[in-house]
This record gives structure tokens, sequence and C-alpha cells, in this order.
């Protein structure tokens, strides 16, 4: 089994937006013990739109920095990554993973299976005592002392693979071994997250089935701006459609 650490950073968080950095960096696995990797690429792209500003005010990546770079796609590493996603030994590991997945499914690369630390930290977090699962809040919730620039595609790749190892030690304390760990993150990640409580908005630390009762119309009009805008949307959109099903 190969493991990948990947992130990516992007022109914004729409459905039509684009890949403008990709950073991965990969570990290998004899009998699943899992040890050191090397980076595999950490570079900037021409994005085919322009970048938006409230993405540059959070990754620093302008116009200036893309001129005269290759589209992801016209870059002479493009074969090679799309190897390594799609290898049906290899497993991708990103926080909040949906979203990065379809930034590169919108460049032709479909991994074959991933692991999203975020869902996995969720999953372990049963009586949601943590307050945020933002790989940031994470960083120094669990004191992960490491060296790293937030929001930079490589930066955010280092403190996710710490982050990974964290999540895994955990997983290997329940399931009884590292491949069952793999194989439980793994199913985690496969799944929609049906979330409880929400986290903001007017309704901010009440649950949701509450505000089912006594609030339908709010889910409703939550649910269709998700809708609009899915992008990084999917566990929110289940969720609702979850509750609003269950109130029908």
């Amino acid at each position: 089994m190969r493991i990948i650490f990947f992130d990516t950073e992007t022109t914004g968080g729409g459905e039509d937006d684009r890949l403008l950095q990709l950073a991965v960096k990969g570990r290998s696995s004899d009998t699943l013990g899992i040890h050191g990797g090397d980076v595999i690429i950490n570079a900037i792209y021409k994005p085919p739109l322009p970048i938006s500003i409230d993405s540059m005010a959070v990754h620093h990546i302008t116009e200036k920095m893309v001129t005269g770079k290759p589209t992801f796609a016209e870059a002479e590493e493009y074969a090679d990554l799309k190897n390594i996603f799609e290898h049906t030994n290899t497993v991708a590991v990103a926080h909040n993973a949906a979203f990065d997945i379809a930034m590169l499914s919108r460049e032709g690369i479909r991994p074959a299976s991933t692991i999203c630390t975020y869902k996995v930290a969720r999953a372990l977090d049963a009586d949601e005592k943590i307050g945020q699962y933002r790989l940031q809040y994470l960083r120094y919730l669990l004191q992960i002392e490491i060296d790293a620039t937030a929001h930079d595609a490589m930066g955010d790749v280092l403190v996710l693979e710490a982050l990974f190892e964290r999540l895994l030690d955990t997983m290997k304390e329940q399931e009884g071994s590292e491949e069952a760990a793999l194989q439980r993150m793994i199913a985690i990640s496969s799944e929609p997250v049906l979330f409880t409580t929400f986290r903001f908005g007017k309704y901010r630390g009440k649950r949701i089935e509450e505000v089912a009762q006594n609030d339908k119309g709010y889910l409703t009009w939550l649910l269709n701006e998700k809708r609009k805008d899915p992008a990084g949307e999917a566990d929110w959109i289940h969720t609702l459609e979850q509750y609003l099903n269950a109130r029908a």
C-alpha cells in the first residue's frame, strides 16, 4: 500500500473554480508498517480562470505568480501524478478531502481510494467535545509542533501528515491493528457525515433535530442554499436531507 498526502490551493471555493497549487508527499508501507517518504510535487500552475481576491487573501498566490506557468494538465508531471492517484494500491489522504478531490476531478484525476482526516477526526470525537475540525484548529489543539505555513499547500500537507499519524494511532487502539485501522479510516471517509449540531448561524450550538421540529423552514432554506454551490457541501446536503425526510 502506498499512502500519499495532498493539498490544493485554488482560485476559489465554487463549483467552477480550479486548482493552482498542488503539493503531494508520499509514504510507503511494507506489511502496512508505514514509514517515511519524499515530496512528490509542490508546484504552482496557471489556472484557466482568474484567482479570486478572497482566495489570494488566504493563500497569497497572485496572478503575477502564475504568469508563464503551465496549466496543470500541460505540466510534464501530470501523467505521473494521474497514475499515482489512480493506482489501485494508492490511498490518498487529505483534510476535508471532498473539496480537494473535486478540484482534482476537474483536472481529470480521480483517486482510487481516499482517507479524509476531517471525517476521521469527527468519527473519533463521538461526544462532539472538539470545538472545530479545521486542520489548523486540530494542529494547535493536538499540539502538533511542526514548522509549516498555513494555507500553503505543502505547509498544510506537513500538518496533515502529522495529524494522520495521531488519528491512526488512536484508530489502532480501537481496531487492534494498523491494517484494520486503515480500512476503518477508508470506510469512514467513503460515507457522508451526518451532523447533529449547528456550529454556525442563528442556531449555533442547537441540535439539528430540535431545529427540524421547531423551524423546518430554516432547514429547507439552508438545503437550497447548499445546493446552489454544492462544492464541498455533500455532508451538509446529506444531513439536511436526512432530517427533512425524517420530519416528513
